[in-house]
């Protein structure tokens, strides 16, 4: 096989094939001269044919049992195609559960055919739903920033708010409607939390290889719940493949912001009862569709972007959901639940009128719940606490028809008469603001809490404050250039990615930029793997190069891309630790002496930066210094937005009066 055809990996996926650290396999890499050479890539993110790397790691008896999963990741992978690796998985899928079936799709490649009959095979030997699940997951890790899925715990969710908020028998057979399914998310979670006799599934998905990888995943489902899944490929604002049909719950995660959503063609559409959707207010139309389908007391709970609550454009078909009924509650969900990740998402929760309405009024009240607080501080990646969330929005969702009932604290009850107005806002924070005074016992809690934030930084404090320097001697340094003419480590400089970048197919990795580290940290682009020249992997050193964001750290987590002014380096760990490395780069006298000049917006040039010269196991001493001080940092951090949050608090609790003197 020449280099061309050879399925490439990295050294990154040697190791997780091989079930060791990537540190392991560089070590490999330079002791042995029998290991695979470099077929592409670059020195720095080198790749070597996949077969030649399980050949060698048979040979050299690194491992006796490769595990057949991880060898056809790579395979997929190479195919190049998102959609056609999609399909490949999908129908290998279906193989694995029909072994005298055939691959038969129209739009394979031969190459792809031939992976599919290895999978399945791979399947029927490890476990047919195992292995899929297991590439499923790969294929969506891959292309993450292609495709928005639903999280499997806001799924689980949203299929529990439509099962307690329904209007019906507590048991029996209920059909599920998903019209924008994904692939499946939503659909396998409603499977899962539905303790009932029967399940019928209507999913729809325009995307064929979407609605093929639901289809595997509803079938796997089938072999152990009672369901009868029936998956269309179709769009289904334009083309409703199941009109006339009518769910008992339905749960919808919808794309957003799109214009060209049908609104010509669908003007004097039936499902318009509540008024024709703007042409910039899709979301509506989704939401009307989801009503269109309920059947009487069913519900709908929908994902939407927090601006179809408040914009100007939606509030007549808001007054009318109002009205009628229709809109039971809003939910103000932490950023971090679904994508886009930094936007505070919202749940609509939707109710179809019950039997009998003609002599039942509406409510005359809606469910307003900000559940915004449930965002875990001090995370790099927003990331909910799903637990604390899921019990706050059930719990509120418990007093949803209980009048006599109050809603938990942060969940507010309002009549229509005071949404009915100029505007028709349903944002929750805008109402549940009056009422999120902190109580005396909450207060309590967060000074508590910021005490023991005090008592830790005096630990460390005491600590750091205790450490004694030599005084009258003078340590050898040595610079970052010289450390790399010693191949002690790598340096690699992050670029602009090329335009074409943004349109290329393929493996992709989260670009992180300057003006990234200067808002949060969190990368906020999106680059091909291939045309990434420095992507940093867990352990790698990271510096900044200018000096208004100058700073140096060791990555921890996935790969991520660097932009330009951003620097990789990558140690030898028999030569350098990479916290030691980072606590030296980091000192500021070491950024102002490297600095080009004296603006903020200079550049410091990596290779002048000085480094001790010390024994590893000195290095290790240091390091854990360096971490120690880092994580004084991050107290500091910490307790400053607490002690800013108590400020609030307390000037509100004072503002609103009750002081008492003792």
């Amino acid at each position: 096989m020449s280099a061309h055809d050879a399925v490439p990996v990295s050294l990154a996926e040697i190791a997780r094939i091989a079930g060791v650290g990537r540190a392991a396999v560089s070590n490999w890499r330079r002791r042995h001269d029998s290991f695979p050479t470099r077929i592409g890539g670059t020195d720095v993110s080198p790749q070597f044919s996949l077969a030649e790397v399980e050949r060698w790691l048979r040979d050299s008896g690194k491992l006796s049992d490769i595990g057949g999963r991880e060898l056809l990741w790579p395979r997929f992978e190479a195919l190049g195609s998102r959609n056609e690796s999609g399909l490949a998985i999908a129908e290998a899928a279906r193989l694995m559960r029909s072994p005298e079936a055939r691959t038969a799709h129209p739009d394979l490649s031969p190459r792809a055919r031939g992976l599919v009959d290895r999978a399945a095979q791979v399947g029927r030997e490890e476990g047919a739903r195992e292995t899929f699940e297991f590439l499923l997951q790969r294929w969506l890790e891959t292309h993450v920033r292609q495709l928005s899925t639903t999280p499997p715990q806001l799924a689980a969710l949203m299929a529990r708010i439509a099962l307690a908020v329904r209007l019906g028998p507590a048991r029996g057979e209920l059909t599920l409607l998903d019209p924008a399914s994904g692939t499946g998310h939503l659909a396998a979670a409603a499977v899962r939390e539905h303790d009932g006799p029967g399940l019928e599934v209507l999913a729809c998905e325009r995307d064929p290889a979407l609605a093929a990888l639901t289809a595997g995943r509803l079938a796997f489902l089938a072999e152990e719940h009672d369901i009868r899944p029936r998956i269309a490929t179709a769009d289904t604002l334009r083309d409703d493949p199941f009109a006339g049909a009518k769910a008992d719950i339905a749960l919808c995660n919808p794309p957003f912001n799109e214009r060209d959503w049908g609104y010509e063609a669908l003007a004097t559409d039936q499902r318009w009862t509540h008024g024709l959707p703007p042409r910039t207010e899709p979301e509506l139309a989704w939401v009307q569709h989801l009503l269109a389908h309920l059947k009487p007391g069913g519900a709908a709970v929908v994902v939407l972007p927090p601006a179809v609550a408040s914009r100007k454009a939606g509030r007549r078909i808001r007054g009318s959901l109002l009205r009628t009924g229709a809109l039971r509650a809003v939910v103000s969900l932490p950023p971090g639940s679904a994508q886009p990740h930094s936007v505070s998402l919202q749940l609509w929760i939707l109710r179809a009128a019950p039997e009998g309405h003609a002599t039942a009024p509406p409510s005359q009240h809606v469910l307003l719940v900000d559940a915004t607080r449930f965002a875990r501080p001090g995370t790099r990646e927003p990331s909910p606490d799903w637990d604390g969330l899921g019990s706050f929005v059930l719990a509120s969702m418990a007093t949803l028809d209980q009048v006599d009932q109050d809603p938990p604290k942060g969940a507010v009850r309002v009549p229509l008469l005071d949404l009915l107005d100029d505007e028709v806002d349903v944002t929750p924070g805008r109402y549940t603001a009056a009422t999120d005074e902190p109580s005396r016992e909450e207060l309590a809690d967060k000074w508590s809490a910021f005490e023991a934030l005090l008592t830790e930084l005096a630990d460390h404090s005491g600590r750091l404050s205790r450490l004694d320097f030599e005084t009258g001697t003078s340590q050898t340094t040595t610079t970052v250039g010289d450390l790399v003419k010693a191949g002690a480590l790598t340096l690699r400089a992050g670029q602009q990615p090329p335009e074409t970048a943004a349109t290329a197919r393929g493996a992709t990795v989260p670009l992180l930029t300057i003006a990234d580290l200067l808002h949060d940290g969190t990368p906020s682009g999106v680059v091909p793997t291939a045309s990434a020249p420095a992507v940093a992997e867990e352990g790698d050193v990271v510096v900044a190069g200018v000096a208004r964001a100058f700073k140096a750290w060791v990555h921890e987590g996935p790969p991520i891309a660097l932009g330009p002014q951003l620097h990789l380096l990558r140690v030898d760990t028999e030569k350098l630790e990479a916290h030691f490395l980072a606590g030296c780069l980091y000192a500021p006298t070491n950024g102002r002496q490297a600095g080009t000049h004296a603006s903020s917006s200079s550049r410091v040039d990596i290779r002048r930066l000085q480094v001790l010269q010390l024994p590893l196991e000195k290095q290790m001493t240091y390091a854990e210094t360096f971490r120690r001080l880092r994580a004084f940092e991050e107290l500091l951090t910490t307790a400053h937005g607490s002690g800013r949050g108590l400020v609030s608090d307390m000037s509100d609790r004072l503002a609103a009066g009750g002081l008492t003197t003792h």
